[in-house]
């Protein structure tokens, strides 16, 4: 039987726009790990709190989401840090997420770097290394999920990291296997069934048609599902559903 992981980005709370944590919450039912935001680019103590308390009552694993500092703009804008200070933030938030993981009786899953780092670190073996230095410091047990076919993936096999090759649902891709830039027109897909047909593709024939209609190998083992959409909760339920109908179990590991 297939199996992939349905994984969403939590906890976001900003000024930048009204955030919900109740909607959070609803997720969980759907989802297989949560990716919480550990305070630099958002979320804050209360919602990583509140959050690891309701995924672990969920079943659900907790995964630590570190991203730049830089509330002003979600972490959406690229950073010029050395490998040191890269390690330091990440270890800097893995700790600040693992003292409520911890309190709460149960362990960090995973890692899933934020935004600019993890769209800069996709294609840049340095950044990379030093994220994946840094979480193998914290706990070699951890996974790292990274872009299906990235440097951070490459990065992980090589410091001996366990990792997850992650695809998404709801964004389209350039023909070099990379995400399209949030920049560039076209670069989210609006549309459920598009969505949805590019899931079903992914898992089923590892491929993810590109902007310019070739088709592009892809390791689809955990799918990023975004909470801060508008109507991010049914869709969510309507990939899980989907998955279903169609024999895929959705699962952590």
């Amino acid at each position: 039987m297939l199996s992939v992981d349905l994984n969403c980005d939590m906890g976001e709370s900003t000024h930048l726009w009204e955030y919900d944590i109740e909607k959070d919450k609803a997720l969980l039912r759907y989802l297989g790990s949560v990716n919480l935001a550990c305070g630099f680019h958002a979320g804050d103590a209360h919602t990583m709190h509140t959050l690891v308390e309701a995924a672990l009552a969920a079943g659900v694993a907790i995964g630590a989401h570190p991203g730049f500092d830089d509330r002003e703009n979600f972490g959406r804008s690229n950073r010029a840090l050395s490998p040191d200070k890269i390690y330091d933030i990440v270890l800097y938030q893995l700790g600040a997420l693992d003292a409520f993981v911890k309190t709460a009786g149960t362990r960090l899953h995973h890692v899933k770097p934020h935004g600019a780092l993890y769209n800069m670190a996709a294609n840049d073996r340095t950044m990379a290394d030093a994220i994946c230095r840094a979480v193998k410091a914290y706990d070699p047990g951890l996974l790292l999920y990274g872009l299906s076919g990235s440097e951070l993936i490459n990065a992980a096999q090589s410091t001996g990291l366990q990792h997850r090759s992650e695809v998404f649902a709801d964004r389209s891709y350039a023909p070099d296997g990379r995400l399209t830039p949030r920049t560039a027109p076209g670069a989210m897909i609006t549309s459920e069934e598009t969505s949805l047909q590019q899931v079903l593709q992914m898992i089923q024939q590892k491929t993810v048609t590109a902007t310019d209609g070739r088709l592009v190998p892809i390791v689809a083992e955990t799918i990023c599902l975004h909470g801060d959409g508008e109507h991010a909760l049914p869709f969510a339920q309507r990939i899980y559903d989907t998955l279903k109908q169609h024999g895929i179990e959705t699962r952590p590991d």
